[in-house]
């Protein structure tokens, strides 16, 4: 069992530094506000390091303070990769030699969301990381729908180029938007299509849980720092995988 505490300025000494808002125009109040929220968080003593008005009422905050909370690493829970990374060369033989096909790919923004720098770091040919996206990949059809696609038109679309895998990048995240439109998304092909038939569904964005999976009715969740590789090797290990 490995037990361990944040750690400021010197090992050990439990300071963390938070960031919030509050719907408060910036005064001697509105300071103290601050410091009592830090208060009822478990930072004592709690220390105003910055307030700084966010237009008319309300106040941006960074208070830093002292926490008694220690965090066991033995019950911490994440979502190990638990599969192979493979090459760009490796991924396409794998596919030509035992798909026989190219193996079909849908993305797109769903909902409201306008934000596509996700799905296009992972689509596009430019990539991110020094790691080129899916167009690359030569046995991929890559059908990139862009931003506020709504979830009938994925839906359709994913049935005409017959998607093995439907990619969905959410950045809006504002009263749980990205939840709300991955369980209309995953309801939606649960309807549209039988149980064989349907592709494979996966999530990504800075804000899911990758533990979530189940919940949202989605097989993959993937989170920031996502590589195209990545995503790449897990369509290869889920598809060909389940071919065997």
């Amino acid at each position: 069992m490995t037990i361990v505490r944040p750690y400021g300025d010197t090992t050990g000494d439990g300071m963390v530094q938070v960031s919030f808002t509050l719907p408060l125009a910036h005064d001697k109040r509105a300071e103290g506000a601050a410091v009592q929220l830090a208060n009822k968080m478990g930072m004592d003593p709690a220390l105003l390091v910055h307030a700084k008005p966010m237009g008319d009422g309300f106040t941006f905050f960074v208070v830093y303070g002292r926490v008694n909370h220690l965090v066991d690493t033995d019950k911490v829970q994440v979502v190990e990769r638990d599969f192979p990374l493979l090459s760009a060369k490796e991924i396409n033989a794998v596919i030509k030699r035992r798909l026989r096909r190219r193996l079909s790919v849908v993305g797109a923004c769903i909902g409201t969301d306008a934000h596509t720098v996700g799905i296009d770091a992972i689509l596009n040919v430019k990539g991110i990381a020094g790691e080129k996206g899916l167009e690359y990949y030569r046995e991929l059809a890559v059908t990139n729908m862009g931003a506020q696609v709504s979830v009938p038109d994925l839906v359709e679309t994913a049935r005409a180029q017959k998607a093995d895998a439907v990619l969905v990048s959410q950045v809006v995240t504002q009263r749980d938007a990205h939840l709300h439109n991955t369980r209309a998304m995953s309801a939606a092909f649960r309807e549209a299509m039988p149980a064989g038939k349907r592709p494979l569904l996966i999530v990504g964005g800075p804000r899911f849980d990758e533990l979530m999976t189940a919940e949202l009715g989605v097989d993959r969740i993937f989170g920031r720092g996502t590589t195209p590789r990545e995503v790449a090797s897990y369509l290869v290990h889920a598809l060909i995988g389940a071919a065997k």
